[in-house]
């Protein structure tokens, strides 16, 4: 049995993103992806909240500004998604933020805009805020 969080459910929300990916292939916008991804979701019965607003505590205080993550699949899985040639450390840190913030266990950065292959990677926390990477292309 895996020590890792949200396993199964990485898994399978990879599993239907690669299914879009085959689908559609890249040359799309983003927001195009996540149509497509949601529908998917939704045919495998994964539960999903879209542009879910996560609150942001600074002092134990919520703070009037909010992050939006593109999907919070399975109630612990934040997912944000892209549409570029090529991930940037912007985008790696925009996931890294919404698992600081949200306190959610596993992250993940897709990015279908890559000309050869979905591309993407997985966070998970494994303390208060410290994050673990593994990056993986397909």
């Amino acid at each position: 049995m895996s020590t890792e969080p949200m396993q199964q459910e990485g898994y399978d929300f990879m599993a239907a993103a690669f299914a879009v990916y085959n689908e559609l292939g890249n040359g799309y916008t983003e927001d195009v992806y996540q149509e497509a991804l949601e529908l998917e979701l939704t045919e495998r019965a994964m539960p999903f909240q879209s542009q879910a607003e996560l609150t942001i505590c600074y002092r134990g205080r919520p703070l009037r500004r909010r992050f939006r993550p593109d999907l919070v699949v399975c109630e612990g899985l934040v997912v944000e998604l892209k549409a570029v040639a090529a991930l940037a450390p912007e985008h790696e840190a925009q996931v890294l933020n919404y698992l600081k913030a949200t306190g959610k266990p596993v992250g993940y950065l897709v990015n279908f805009g890559h000309r050869e292959k979905l591309e993407w990677k997985r966070f998970a926390r494994t303390r208060k805020i410290s994050v673990n990477e593994r990056k993986s292309a397909v």
